[in-house]
């Protein structure tokens, strides 16, 4: 597929992951891990699905301080300058807004996609095409853009995104309403109805309307530097992040888009789409072995065990017997046992007490 060199991506790798806790740690979150033993991390393996079809230079990846290490390790193509490292933590708006800026200046005609870095597509050829098509449809309307996926089941752990009145494109609708990570019978309510999407949190836009969006959520902070210096220089945009960047507000790109903005849409894709933040939607995305397990990486002997979701370090063999609907994951000081269910509330809640009782070492 030829897409023009006037096409970015934005990936986003600086969460902490604590949803898929232990196996995602606060010194090496789940994207700088190749979980699945393929041989490339879930960052590796976006940045790959990205090179495929935009100019290496065109891709940037925003982090925060403590992981810019990792990302210059595992991407090492990437050139510093493509780089953005919050010089303080404030979730994924502020730097969507702060790449949109640097992005902008270097190219006034970009188109921006804004990926997570932890996702699956199980078909890259229809995400290619989705691509395409999102990225055609941003360049003639002034837009924002997110690609949708219809539920295959009631996720708790998903965003959830209301169709409304149809575009003049076919499978594009403006949005309706946002509901992230619902309760599981309000998730079963939203798939029964036909109206909902999940969200994959792959936004497309061109940049100067994202910026214009962003101007409205994040009033004075870009703003100033674009009206303080308009001629503004490499390291005085570094400069003037770091001195204002704790001004933003810590908020997620799904709330400033989706909540916040006007003019967002929803486009419905059929590629094959799963969020690895969770447990239960690794259960449910991954093929399942004998007794319905999910085996991941993993050496185990099981027997009359089902439903169940294993994850251990290599070198290790587990022996299980009598297990129904569990998740057992190891990695390094702390082995978790406990039902599958609704795992990322439950997972929160024990990551939150291990780390008053115990501390960071956990963690």
């Amino acid at each position: 597929m030829e897409i023009s060199k006037r096409n970015y991506c934005v990936i986003l790798a600086g969460g902490r992951g604590r949803r898929l806790w232990p196996c995602s740690r606060d010194e090496r979150p789940k994207q700088f891990v190749d979980f699945f033993g393929s041989g490339r991390t879930q960052l590796q393996q976006t940045f790959d699905r990205f090179a495929k079809i935009l100019p290496t230079e065109n891709i940037f990846v925003c982090t925060n301080h403590e992981y810019q290490g990792m990302v210059r390790e595992q991407l090492p193509t990437v050139t510093p300058r493509n780089i953005l490292i919050e010089p303080v933590n404030r979730n994924t708006a502020p730097s969507v807004a702060w790449a949109t800026m640097r992005i902008l200046r270097e190219n006034p005609e970009a188109n921006l996609v804004v990926t997570p870095s932890d996702q699956m597509v199980m078909n890259e050829e229809s995400f290619e095409k989705s691509l395409e098509t999102g990225i055609g449809y941003v360049s003639d309307n002034d837009v924002v853009l997110v690609m949708g996926v219809i539920p295959t089941r009631p996720e708790p752990g998903y965003g959830y995104i209301q169709m409304g009145d149809p575009s003049c494109k076919p499978d594009v609708f403006r949005v309706k309403s946002f509901t992230e990570k619902p309760e599981r019978h309000f998730a079963t309510m939203f798939m029964e109805s036909g109206e909902f999407f999940w969200n994959t949190g792959v936004f497309i836009a061109s940049a100067h309307h994202l910026i214009a969006a962003f101007e409205s959520v994040f009033p004075t902070v870009l703003r100033n530097l674009k009206v303080e210096k308009p001629t503004y220089s490499y390291d005085e945009e570094l400069d003037y992040v770091s001195s204002h960047y704790s001004l933003y507000p810590n908020l997620s790109m799904d709330y400033a888009i989706l909540e916040h903005c006007e003019n967002v849409y929803v486009m419905k894709c059929n590629f094959g789409w799963a969020d690895l933040g969770t447990w239960h939607a690794v259960y449910e995305c991954l093929s399942k072995g004998e007794g319905d397990n999910v085996v991941v990486d993993t050496e185990v002997m099981m027997e009359d065990s089902h439903n169940n979701v294993i994850k251990l370090p290599k070198g290790r063999l587990g022996v299980i017997c009598g297990l129904d609907g569990y998740i057992v994951a190891e990695e390094g000081n702390v082995l978790l046992i406990c039902k599958k269910g609704d795992s990322s509330a439950l997972v929160r809640k024990y990551v939150n007490e291990v780390q008053m009782k115990y501390g960071d070492d956990f963690i």
